[in-house]
C-alpha cells in the first residue's frame, strides 16, 4: 500500500493527472471504477459517471479524527487489500490530519488540523472513529487540552460531509455498554446539522469506507442510509440471508459444541450463539484480508457488532437467539404430514367450536335457527320448495 506522503498531490492536479504521474494505467483505473460501481449497487450504465467524476476531482481534503476508541478501526482500514483505503483514501485524497498516521505530533499536529479546516472550510470530508464522552463535561477524553466534544463540534462545523467509522462512532460501542460511566455516545448524537453516514462494525470493513468516499466524490452526496445511518448498499441485508451456512440452518444441521462433528462439517452456528439472523452487514460478501475470510467462515459465530448497543443486546455472545423461525428440509415426510394433520384437526375443532358458539347466541336471542340442506338430498322438509321433485315439478 501507499502511505499518505508517498505520492503527494501537486497544486490543482486532477486525480487523472495524479494517477498518470504515478504510473497507474487507464485499464487499472477503469477496473477499479467498475468494482466500486458493483459494490455500490450501481447499474453498469452508471460506471462512466463514476469514471468521469473521479478522474476530474481535485485534491479532496480529508480530516480524520480519533476520539474515544481503541484504534482497532484504523488498524482494520489500514490492513485492507489494494486498491482500497491505502491507495484511495490515504493517497489519492489529501489526508491532512490523522494523528496516528501523520509524522507530526503535539503542537505541529494541531496546527496542521487548524490549517486544513481553515483552507478547506465547507469542502473537506470529515472521518471520525471513536465515541464522544459527555459525562463530567467530557473530561474523559482530551486532546491538546480540549475535549473530544469540542474538537468534533469544531471539525463538523466546516465539513461538507461526515463519515463515522466503527461501532464507537456509531453508538459508543463498549464504552456505551451498561453502565456507560463516561456517558459515551455516537457522533450522530452530536452532529445534527450535517449529513452523517456510519460505517458500522467492530471493526468495520475498509472497502465500505472506500466505496462511501467514492460515492460522495461521484455524486456530491453521501449514499442512502437505513434507519441507523448505515449505507444501504452495504447494510441492506442480514448476514443470515447471505450466509454460506444458511442451507445447514434450513436443514436443521447445527453446531452444538465448537469441537463436535457439526463444527468440523461447517454446519450452522446458530445454537452456539450466532447473531447473524439479527445482524445487517456485508461481511459474507466483502470479508477481510483480501476477501479471504470472515468470522463465520473461520468457525466463529457472528456477534452482531454492526448493530446498535450489541454489547448489551447480543450478550451472552455464545447464547442462542430466541424465536428464529426455520424449517428443517430434512425432516421426514411422516413428521411433516403428522404436523399438518394436527393442524387440520385443530382447524376443524376451532370451526366446530365457533359454530356452536354462534348457535348458542342465536338460541339466546330466540331467533329460529337456519336450516342447512343436506347436500344431495334436496331441500329440507318444511321449506317452501319441499315436495318438488325437480325444477320442472
Amino acid at each position: 500500500m501507499f502511505f499518505p506522503t508517498s505520492h503527494a498531490w501537486t497544486h490543482d492536479e486532477t486525480l487523472a493527472e495524479h494517477l498518470e504521474r504515478r504510473g497507474v494505467s487507464r485499464r487499472d483505473f477503469l477496473k477499479f471504477c467498475g468494482q466500486i460501481s458493483v459494490m455500490l449497487g450501481l447499474s453498469e450504465a452508471l460506471t462512466p459517471r463514476v469514471v468521469e467524476a473521479l478522474q476530474s476531482v481535485r485534491r479532496p481534503s480529508v480530516v480524520w479524527l480519533q476520539l474515544q476508541e481503541c484504534t482497532g478501526c484504523v488498524e482494520s482500514v489500514l490492513r485492507s487489500a489494494d486498491p482500497t483505503i491505502g491507495d484511495l483514501v490515504l493517497d489519492l485524497v489529501s489526508l491532512d490530519y490523522q494523528h496516528t498516521l501523520m509524522a507530526a505530533a503535539g503542537d505541529a499536529a494541531e496546527a496542521a488540523l487548524q490549517a486544513s479546516m481553515e483552507e478547506n472550510y465547507g469542502e473537506y470530508i470529515l472521518l471520525v472513529t471513536g465515541s464522544v464522552p459527555l459525562e463530567e463535561d467530557g473530561i474523559y477524553l482530551t486532546i491538546g487540552g480540549r475535549t473530544g466534544l469540542e474538537i468534533l463540534e469544531e471539525a463538523a462545523a466546516g465539513a461538507a460531509a461526515v463519515i463515522g467509522i466503527g461501532a464507537c462512532a456509531h453508538f459508543g460501542s463498549v464504552q456505551a455498554a451498561r453502565p456507560n460511566p463516561t456517558g459515551a455516545v455516537g457522533i450522530a448524537e452530536i452532529v445534527r446539522d450535517k449529513p452523517v453516514v456510519t460505517i458500522a462494525g467492530c471493526p468495520p470493513i475498509a472497502d465500505v469506507v472506500t466505496a462511501t468516499v467514492v460515492h460522495y466524490l461521484t455524486f456530491g452526496r453521501l449514499p442512502d442510509t437505513d434507519g441507523e445511518g448505515r449505507p444501504l448498499f452495504a447494510y441492506g441485508a442480514r448476514i443470515h440471508d447471505q450466509c454460506p451456512r444458511r442451507a445447514h440452518f434450513d436443514a436443521g444441521q447445527y453446531v452444538e459444541r465448537f469441537d463436535d462433528e457439526g463444527a468440523r462439517r461447517g454446519w450452522c452456528l446458530y445454537r452456539v450463539g450466532c447473531k447473524g439472523p439479527a445482524t445487517f452487514s456485508p461481511c459474507p460478501i466483502l470479508q477481510w484480508n483480501d476477501h479471504t475470510d470472515w468470522p463465520i467462515g473461520a468457525g466463529h459465530p457472528c456477534l452482531g457488532c454492526t448493530e446498535r448497543f450489541f454489547w448489551d443486546t447480543m450478550t451472552p455472545f455464545y447464547g442462542r437467539l430466541p424465536n428464529v423461525a426455520g424449517f428443517g428440509v430434512e425432516r421426514t415426510a411422516d413428521t411433516i404430514g403428522a404436523a399438518l394433520a394436527v393442524g387440520s384437526a385443530a382447524g376443524v375443532a376451532a370451526h366446530a367450536i365457533a359454530t356452536g358458539v354462534s348457535r348458542a347466541r342465536e338460541r339466546r336471542k330466540g331467533a329460529p335457527l337456519p336450516v342447512v340442506p343436506n347436500p344431495g338430498t334436496g331441500p329440507a322438509p318444511g321449506t317452501p320448495d319441499s315436495g318438488k321433485e325437480g325444477s320442472d315439478g
